[in-house]
């Protein structure tokens, strides 16, 4: 572990908290999953490469996240917060963007927080959706060049779609990410799934145990992991809350709540 760290602080890499708890957790899970050599001091973890910086994987589901990533056209990740869900969506959606495998980034999420919606927000369209979508710009912000993504922003190549808007379209040479998904209704979840398109990748992600939906109605979230379990071309990644890398405190505080008796799902008694 520290041999994998000192190559990467030679390299010029900067070794913060998570990055160290990371080599932890990777040579832990080599030493249970493959033979280590500690000479190479090389993790298994798979990684996504930008310019700007490499992102490693940090624990065991995000590597499968990013390998499903890689593999298939449409990936639900699922789980709390704080398990880098969104943030390697987008580090996975910046690449495709920077190779040109893809021609845009189309950022989408249902905005029911709070009771709020669109249109009692002041503001043009960007303006209206940028605080429900602002975990995903400040990811952007810090895997891309802000010059970059201003550019891109006002070009269209990084567009965003609040969740109403997206019916009728075909989404096509795109990468595609769906935050906050458990707020999605069935309808709304499948008129989404629906309008990819040739050559686009859709990310889904979002937290079951955050439902913000009114009483008696159904996650399309819920729904459409149970419907699609198993369906070619599809992978879905399940995280959990020894999985969180945000603070110690947050993984303790997410398993003191999956410890308590959840109350019935909505539509159902």
């Amino acid at each position: 572990m520290l041999e994998t760290l000192y190559a990467q602080a030679v390299k010029g890499q900067d070794l913060d908290q998570g990055e160290v708890e990371g080599a932890i957790r990777a040579v832990i899970a080599q030493g249970s999953l493959f033979e280590f050599d500690a000479k190479s001091g090389k993790s298994n973890f798979d990684s996504i490469n930008l310019r700007k910086r490499p992102v490693r994987a940090r624990t065991a589901a995000q590597d499968s996240y990013i390998r499903a990533l890689k593999r298939h056209e449409l990936v639900f990740g699922v789980g709390p917060a704080g398990t880098g869900k969104t943030w390697l969506a987008v580090a996975h959606a910046a690449q495709l963007f920077e190779r040109k495998e893809v021609d845009k980034i189309i950022l989408s999420r249902p905005a029911v927080e709070a009771g709020e919606r669109l249109g009692f927000l002041p503001g043009d369209l960007r303006e209206k959706v940028d605080p429900y979508l602002r975990p995903i710009y400040d990811a952007l912000y810090d895997l891309m060049d802000a010059r970059i993504v201003e550019r891109a922003l006002q070009t269209g190549e990084i567009e965003i779609a609040p969740l109403a808007f997206m019916r009728g379209r075909t989404l096509t040479n795109a990468a595609i990410i769906l935050d906050e998904a458990q707020n999605t209704t069935s309808m709304q979840m499948k008129m989404f799934l629906t309008r990819l398109g040739e050559n686009s990748r859709m990310i889904v992600t979002g937290d079951p145990s955050q439902i913000d939906l009114p009483n008696g109605q159904t996650s399309g979230l819920a729904e459409a992991t149970r419907l699609l379990s198993g369906v070619e071309g599809i992978a879905q990644v399940h995280f959990k809350a020894e999985d969180v890398i945000r603070h110690e405190l947050v993984a303790r505080i997410v398993s003191a709540y999956e410890g308590q008796p959840q109350r019935p799902a909505a539509g159902k008694s």
